[in-house]
């Protein structure tokens, strides 16, 4: 946790809340990296946990220790659990080397060791299957969730802004995203709100020599007030990934009543189905498409829209955390669990 938080921050975030406070007699042990211990300080914690500082060889004595990004130290005795949020780092080049071997040892590693391992789709349940080697019997699948606004902006409130949510990264797809825009004509703008990440230097600069430049705003980083303003007041999401082990901000979306377009591969089609107009993330025309059905059909909108909400309704955090506590019961029996 802590400042600028991508998905994996937001998740780890919200499901260690609302565990926290579903089960209020118990005693948690919120445990951090050397680099983020310190931080941890500035925001309050809940009167049922505590802080400690984590050492990959001395883990502190408790019943479950869960990993909550594909890593996992030597617990010792306790029963354990890791999440999985993605494994497109062994399937694509989106990272660099030195990243890649690292990531590939952790991940091969957390997989042995856990005796539950939470994947955060059926997506990428099945990559860590066959990728890892993973039996079954060892795997939940447990989605992300979302938080659901008390108020939505109506259609007619919403400027022609096309948002995508999401680091300015190659796997992002932001390259046709914007070739793409550039067939929307004026006054439509194209927002990317999100940091710059891996292959952020070649995206800068086709965006620099884009013809429709002046229509095209990189925020950098937003908050959350940000975003939930850009979610408010923009008319569509578009969010080609061309590898998510989820995508949260398709959920968010979804929450605010915001139609989108997405990928049609990885974990996009489970979450998005039936409620997102699907694409070829590869072919641009698609993309192109999509924006403009979406720019001029009201009743697509609508449609969209109202399956969104639905969704977004049946999967909260809170719903996300229920499901990752069902997981603890399974190691540590019921009676354990409900003290």
């Amino acid at each position: 946790m802590g400042a600028n938080l991508s998905g994996v921050g937001v998740y780890s975030r919200e499901v260690i809340r609302a565990i926290a406070a579903a089960h209020p007699g118990q005693r948690f042990l919120w445990c951090y990296r050397t680099q983020r211990y310190l931080r941890s300080w500035q925001e309050p914690m809940p009167a049922n946990c505590r802080r400690r500082l984590l050492f990959e060889s001395r883990v502190p004595r408790c019943a479950l220790f869960h990993g909550l990004n594909q890593r996992l130290p030597e617990v010792g005795q306790g029963r354990s659990v890791v999440t999985f949020h993605d494994l497109f780092v062994l399937t694509g080049e989106y990272s660099s080397a030195e990243f890649r071997t690292r990531f590939s040892r952790q991940a091969r590693e957390a997989a042995e060791r856990a005796d539950r391992i939470i994947c955060v789709s059926a997506f990428t349940a099945t990559q860590v299957r066959d990728l890892l080697h993973v039996p079954e019997s060892k795997l939940r699948v447990v989605w992300h969730g979302v938080h659901c606004p008390r108020s939505l902006f109506g259609d007619a409130g919403r400027r022609p802004v096309v948002l995508h949510v999401g680091a300015v990264q190659a796997r992002k797809n932001i390259v046709r995203l914007v070739e793409a825009f550039e067939t929307m004509p004026s006054p439509w703008r194209l927002i990317l709100a999100g940091s710059a990440g891996y292959g952020a230097e070649a995206i800068l600069k086709r965006i620099e020599s884009s013809p429709a430049r002046q229509r095209i705003e990189l925020t950098g980083y937003v908050d959350d007030d940000r975003l939930a303003e850009l979610y408010r007041t923009s008319r569509m999401l578009a969010f080609p990934s061309l590898d998510e082990g989820f995508g949260i901000p398709l959920l968010e979306a979804m929450a605010y009543g915001l139609p989108a377009l997405t990928s049609n591969g990885s974990a996009l089609r489970e979450v998005a189905e039936g409620a997102a107009v699907l694409v070829d993330p590869r072919r641009t025309e698609e993309i192109s498409a999509a924006m403009q059905d979406l720019a001029s059909d009201e009743g697509l909108r609508k449609r969209l829209v109202a399956a969104g909400l639905e969704k977004a309704k049946a999967n909260s955090w809170g719903m996300a955390a229920e499901k990752t506590w069902a997981v603890y019961e399974e190691l540590l029996g019921k009676s354990f669990a409900g003290r």
